[in-house]
């Protein structure tokens, strides 16, 4: 059986759960926004029928302008307001949403991160959760005030007159079928952009990584021409998507609002046959055109709508990914044993790297692992550090099974050096800090004193306090190591791992 989707409009509503009372006050703000507006068309419409009927009385026209001044003062002020209040819960929410990914990633095994790409992540976290920000504080305030304000303008135009209300629609449903032959392919059309966007921004970050060897290897031509062809194909995507588009959007844009192309003619001959008067026809024409900007700005969002549906999919995709089964309860830790039993382990499926591997660390021992690349060194650090869970077979400390330890009580047992040292945008002091935060500048100095790195530290430029720029890119590949072995070494965790 087929998944519901869920309606865009649902889903962010839930996820904004916590910010419901801005947002209703943001739709009662735009509603009376737009009921105002409506102010200005009726007082036009009984000025020219007081014109009409030779209403000579200053005082009822000072009244009606006065009417429509107000009215206009008043949708200014409240759509500010309105989009004051959603703006602040919408920042909230997106900030909120971040937030909740972040606390996500390090509760997902290693290898799911691994295996996304740096630009996708990029992709979900910055462009796809942004792309919420206009949705959540014009949507949901804007559309829910439009629908019910173009309603309500429409109940009292078929007050003054029904006929008249019910051929004010005529134009709406034919321009409406063009905008549904957009949507009708418009969610697989997005979710292919949002594809193709991520593998261009993939591609831009593999390009500007990589560099040190493309140079290196002179293979900058054929490294740009695989950037440049990911480049191209967005463009082109975008390019076919909006010409594929372009006539029934124009369609439905041009139709759709068309509702005097009923009201005049037929309300014409209604006025010249006596069936209605001027004032009632007049008021009909101004009302009729107070429902074309709501209609307008509902297609608009609708398109929006349309956009949640995938971004909203992709974000609850990542939120809703595999998390690494731990006990949520701190376990009482004596001794720091580690023992590997029957332990199988593989990365993809069918792709074993470790067939049943059995080893015993006894506490304050050194144990070296020896063999071969890809012989699986690596994968049974990462498992004991916590990285990855086991399928088959288990690893305890201190004879409890690692899944029953809490991943935050895990982490703080071990020191963990990687091959591939990371080194964040800060200073070197702020860097060898990471192992202990609370840690004072002398204890920084005394470990990076004993891990070897003191007398190159001092050769900077600035110190300890020198940038190591992005990954640590401003130093040597040895220095970095260093700075990692002695953020180590700051951690004084009973167990060390140097991969």
């Amino acid at each position: 059986m087929k998944e519901k989707k869920a309606n865009p409009m649902a889903r962010i509503w839930q996820i904004s759960k916590k910010e419901h009372g801005r947002l209703l006050l943001s739709i009662v703000y735009a509603l009376f926004g737009i009921l105002a507006g409506v102010l200005p068309y009726v007082a036009a419409a009984k000025i020219i029928s007081g014109i009409i009927s030779g209403n000579n009385e200053i005082n009822y026209y000072l009244l009606l302008v006065g009417l429509a001044l107000t009215g206009f003062a008043l949708k200014g002020v409240l759509y500010s307001l309105g989009l004051g209040v959603s703006h602040k819960a919408a920042f909230s929410i997106l900030a909120e949403t971040r937030k909740e990914i972040f606390s996500k990633l390090p509760r997902m095994p290693l290898g799911t991160i691994i295996d996304t790409s740096s630009g996708k992540m990029k992709q979900i976290i910055v462009d796809e959760i942004e792309a919420m920000e206009r949705p959540i504080a014009h949507m949901i305030p804007e559309l829910t005030s439009n629908i019910i304000g173009a309603l309500a303008v429409w109940v009292y135009m078929m007050v003054v007159d029904w006929r008249l209300g019910l051929l004010c629609l005529v134009s709406i449903p034919v321009g409406m079928f063009f905008f549904l032959l957009i949507m009708k392919s418009y969610g697989a059309d997005y979710k292919k952009s949002v594809e193709i966007t991520q593998e261009m921004n993939s591609s831009i970050v593999e390009y500007i990584h990589g560099i040190e060897v493309i140079k290196a290897y002179n293979q900058g031509k054929s490294s740009y021409q695989k950037f440049k062809d990911k480049v191209m194909a967005n463009a082109a995507f975008y390019f076919g998507w909006m010409k594929k588009t372009e006539f029934s959007n124009s369609m439905c844009r041009t139709i759709a609002p068309c509702t005097l192309i009923t009201i005049l003619p037929i309300g014409w001959w209604m006025y010249v046959s006596g069936t209605i008067s001027a004032e009632a026809f007049l008021t009909c024409i101004m009302l009729s055109m107070c429902i074309v900007g709501p209609i307008l700005a509902a297609v608009n969002f609708t398109d929006d709508s349309a956009k949640m549906a995938t971004t909203i999919a992709t974000i609850d995709e990542l939120l809703s990914g595999k998390e690494q089964e731990h006990a949520l309860e701190r376990v009482d830790i004596k001794t720091h044993d580690i023992a590997l039993n029957e332990v199988t382990y593989s990365y993809h499926a069918g792709d074993e790297v470790l067939h049943r591997v059995c080893l015993n660390i006894p506490q304050k021992s050194l144990t070296a692992l020896v063999g071969p690349s890809g012989s699986g060194k690596s994968t049974i650090a990462k498992l004991i550090a916590g990285f990855w869970d086991v399928e088959n077979g288990s690893i305890t400390l201190d004879g409890k099974d690692l899944k029953s330890i809490p991943l935050e009580q895990l982490y703080d047992q071990i020191a963990y050096v990687a091959q591939d040292t990371w080194l964040f945008d800060d200073t070197v002091m702020n860097n060898i800090r990471m192992g202990r935060t609370s840690a004072g500048d002398e204890e920084v100095i005394e470990v990076a004193k004993l891990s070897g790195c003191h007398d190159c530290i001092k050769a900077l430029p600035a110190g300890y306090d020198t940038p190591v720029g992005r990954g640590g890119s401003h130093l040597s590949g040895g220095e970095r190591q260093r700075l990692s072995i002695a953020r180590a070494m700051l951690k004084d965790a009973p167990i060390v791992i140097l991969d």
